[in-house]
């Protein structure tokens, strides 16, 4: 007989981790599909504008990216946006967006 082992208390099914910018909440998509998507386009020595760009599509979902855009955000900026989210996810930032 194959051995069971059931891990569902070992596993973490939270909603969706958020990051607030002037006030709003943003949702990030946290999921381990997503992220090793993420992490693959971000994994070269310097990776460009499509690859940043392609990671932010993955990252924040629709609505989060109808407000984002309406922020009209510098790329300096755009570009802190994708790398805090990815530092949200993988646990690297804090409840006060510090490292």
């Amino acid at each position: 007989m194959a051995r069971i082992i059931d891990i569902t208390d070992k596993l973490v099914f939270d909603e969706n981790p958020r990051l607030v910018i002037k006030g709003k909440e943003l949702e990030v998509n946290g999921d381990a599909p997503t992220m090793l998507k993420v992490m693959a386009l971000m994994s070269g020595d310097d990776p460009g504008m499509d690859e940043i760009g392609k990671a932010y599509g993955l990252l924040f979902p629709e609505k989060a990216r109808e407000a984002i855009d309406a922020l009209k955000l510098s790329v300096p900026s755009w570009m802190v946006l994708v790398q805090e989210a990815v530092s949200l996810i993988m646990g690297e930032a804090d409840s006060r967006g510090e490292n």
